[in-house]
This record gives structure tokens, C-alpha cells and sequence, in this order.
């Protein structure tokens, strides 16, 4: 019984890992994709039509990724929730054969 509490115990703390490294990942990208377009728009010296492109595409990027994350997180949660629900059904011990009474 404790082992195998010790085992959903080391698998929670994997899928917390993963979701902070995932989430870590997202920004990180976010926050480098936002500096790459900051740089890029200081750049273009105010040609409007071009920096609406890049600023469209930075966001495209951006939601692209982070619903991707948070998709892949929503279905990767409901199927943990769903194998941790279903428990295997006991089957009934088969029947004791009755010695004969006799004497």
C-alpha cells in the first residue's frame, strides 16, 4: 500500500515539474519574442504598415504558443483525472468447495 502511495506521490511531483518547466518555457519564448519586436519596431523608425506585420505576427506567435501550452495541459490533466477515477472492478473470490460432511 505504501508503495504504491510513494509512487503517486513521485508522479505528482513529476507532473508539477512539468507544468512549472512548461509554464517557464512559455514565458521565457513570450518575454523573447515581446524583446525581438521591441528591438525590431525601434528599428523600423515609424513605418506604420510594417510594424503592424511584425506586431501581428509576435501575437499570432505568442497566443499561438500559449494556447498550444495550455491545451496540451488541459487534455494531459483530464486524462490523468480520468485513469486516476477508474479503479479496477474486484472480481468475486470463487466459491470454497464444502468438504463432505461425513463421519
Amino acid at each position: 500500500m505504501r508503495q504504491n502511495q510513494a509512487k503517486a506521490g513521485g508522479v505528482v511531483e513529476m507532473e508539477k515539474d512539468r507544468a512549472r518547466y512548461g509554464l517557464l518555457a512559455v514565458v521565457i519564448s513570450n518575454i523573447a519574442i515581446a524583446g525581438v519586436v521591441i528591438f525590431g519596431v525601434w528599428r523600423l523608425g515609424g513605418d506604420k504598415s510594417v510594424i503592424v506585420g511584425v506586431l501581428t505576427a509576435a501575437f499570432t506567435a505568442m497566443s499561438g504558443m500559449t494556447t498550444a501550452y495550455l491545451g496540451i495541459k488541459a487534455v494531459s490533466n483530464t486524462a490523468t483525472a480520468m485513469t486516476q477515477q477508474r479503479t479496477p472492478h474486484e472480481q468475486p473470490a470463487p466459491p470454497v468447495p464444502q468438504q463432505p460432511s461425513g463421519g
